[in-house]
């Protein structure tokens, strides 16, 4: 089957096969089928209750303004800065699960999906085109959907790995010509330089890594310049691996699992990242049951994985996807990894947070917020890093613990904190 034999119409006609009450699925990250998703709120006045299933997205999310919120509940897995108000409204909801399950939401029938809305390449000549830079939980998603509805574009990156979906299984699709999202590099302030550097001074040669997007992991990449034998396995990369695996640094080469492949389930940066990746053979992309499998994790060497947090208590519990009662992200695949790393042979499991807030406020406290959500628990905790400095809480008792975290506080809140130490642990 050619794009010849496809039946390319536009958006309007693509999306009329929703009905009200239908779930649908929008693939995420810089994969996000805007052009889709826009063509569905132009139908909010003919539809009502369609439940729009997702991770985190790019783009607008008109789904969940006025008037179009009116029609749509958004059901997410993952809450961005696009879909946070309505996820802590009326109009949305979150549905807390580690990222590595998922998968077993649509394969065991918990929440069957009715249409999947997907961002895909042009056809190769035996009809396969790809998923791009987003396979995670899109893989699944478009192999249980009962209709596919894609978005097809020259501009997505043909990508190894499991992300392909042949034109025979998709329903309806439009042709678009259009950047896929790119992720703008910030530069980093001189807390994150240092807690960057304070990470990177516990990465071993031949380590596997884990980390995600932003200034820190960035920061981090930077400092591993004399590093050598550096293997990825991570739920997504971006721009910081680029001069590593330029270098030398990055060959994968102590990997157990797909030695010499950098593997991820998604990855988003700019557009030189997307050219690297384009039809490389060196990066594999797999869903998040896959990537985020703890019991596949374990087996590389040195898992050194490095996780965010928004509060850590003075027992080592960490919040890292809630604003006291308010859903801030989303738990992710933070324990996925923390747990592989943990029980990797030399492997470290870190969380790394500025010690204060931009407004000053600790970070780590007596106590977490009335309604945080434990992302991490204290048993499973065990590197924390801030600007001043880094403590292994592994093995420590509650008291111990709380003497660690202090004393990588802020000078300003060490205090206060001792007083409700005391307080707690006598």
């Amino acid at each position: 089957m050619r794009k010849n034999d496809l039946n390319i119409s536009s958006p309007a006609e693509a999306v009329s096969c929703v009905k009200s009450g239908d779930r649908v699925f929008f693939q995420g990250a810089a994969m996000t089928p805007n052009i889709l998703i826009d063509a569905l709120c132009d139908r909010y006045k003919e539809l009502q209750e369609v439940e729009l299933f997702q991770i985190h997205t790019e783009g607008e999310a008109r789904y969940t303004q006025d008037p179009f919120k009116e029609a749509f509940i958004t059901n997410s897995c993952f809450v961005g800065s696009n879909v946070r108000e309505a996820v802590n409204s009326s109009y949305g909801a979150y549905i807390p699960i580690f990222l590595s399950e998922v998968h077993l939401l649509f394969r065991r029938n918990i929440l069957p999906l009715d249409i999947a809305f997907i961002q895909v390449s042009p056809p190769d000549n035996h009809g396969f085109c790809s998923l791009g830079v987003s396979v995670d939980i899109t893989l699944p998603a478009v192999q249980t959907a009962k209709k596919i509805v894609a978005q097809i574009n020259p501009n997505v990156p043909r990508t190894h790995g499991d992300g392909i979906i042949h034109l025979s299984k998709i329903d309806a699709a439009i042709e678009v010509d259009v950047p896929i999202h790119a992720h703008k590099l910030t530069t980093p302030s001189e807390i994150e330089q240092q807690i960057g550097k304070n990470v990177a001074g516990l990465v071993e040669d031949g380590a596997t890594l884990q980390m995600g997007i932003g200034a820190i992991p960035n920061v981090v990449l930077d400092n591993l310049m004399n590093h050598k034998r550096l293997g990825i396995h991570t739920e997504l990369f971006s721009d910081g691996i680029l001069p590593l695996v330029e270098k030398g640094i990055i060959t994968g080469e102590d990997k157990k699992i797909k030695t010499g492949k950098i593997v991820t389930c998604f990855a988003m940066g700019s557009p030189q990242l997307y050219e690297f990746i384009n039809d490389n053979p060196l990066v594999h992309f797999k869903e998040a049951a896959y990537t985020n499998d703890t019991s596949i994790i374990r087996q590389n060497p040195k898992v050194t994985a490095v996780n965010s947090a928004i509060e850590i208590d003075l027992t080592g519990q960490v919040c890292a996807d809630t604003i006291g009662k308010y859903q801030y992200s989303g738990v992710g695949g933070q324990m996925d990894f923390i747990r592989g790393a943990s029980l990797s042979e030399g492997g470290k499991a870190i969380i790394a947070l500025p010690s204060t807030t931009n407004k000053g406020i600790s970070k780590i406290v007596p106590f977490l917020k009335e309604g945080a959500g434990v992302t991490t628990t204290r048993a499973h905790v065990h590197y924390i890093v801030t600007e001043h400095g880094v403590v292994n809480l592994f093995g420590k008792n509650l008291k111990q613990r709380a003497k660690a975290l202090i004393s990588i506080a802020h000078p300003d809140h060490r205090e206060s904190l001792e007083k409700a130490a005391f307080e707690s642990f006598y």
